[in-house]
């Protein structure tokens, strides 16, 4: 197999989610997607976080039976995002989600802007076509 780019395999039908955005929002687009985290983006599509299923549960646990406050986005999203480009070596990232890497990865351009995701499953699926 010739060396494939992220490009490849990634998907650009990610959830969208932004910082003001409430957090029952948010997981709504999560699990709409199947995504177990999922990229935050200003109003630009800038990546400026990332927000985890781990995440929106504690919330949505605090909310939804001690009924506490709702969150934004932007209070408990993350803002140290590890990202990936779209011509990135896909066996390289492959290897870092072998690794204590994350095990999805938001794409960017250039300008940082948000032009897919990139999990395990994609990786795999496109493996798996590429096998016959």
């Amino acid at each position: 197999m010739d060396l494939q780019k992220v490009s490849d395999c990634m998907s650009a039908d990610f959830a969208k989610i932004t910082p003001n955005m409430p957090v029952a929002e948010a997981t709504r687009n999560l699990t709409k997607k199947t995504l177990l985290g999922g990229p935050v983006i200003n109003e630009t599509g800038t990546l400026v976080g990332w927000i985890s299923e781990q995440d929106c549960l504690k919330v949505t646990v605090q909310v939804a039976y001690l009924d506490q406050r709702v969150a934004t986005v932007n209070e408990i999203m993350s803002t140290d995002v590890l990202t990936i480009k779209t011509n990135d070596d896909l066996l390289s990232v492959a290897q870092q989600m072998l690794d204590a890497k994350p095990k999805t990865y938001p794409v960017v351009d250039e300008s940082d802007k948000l032009v897919g995701v990139l999990t395990r499953r994609h990786v795999l699926d496109y493996l798996i076509s590429q096998i016959g």
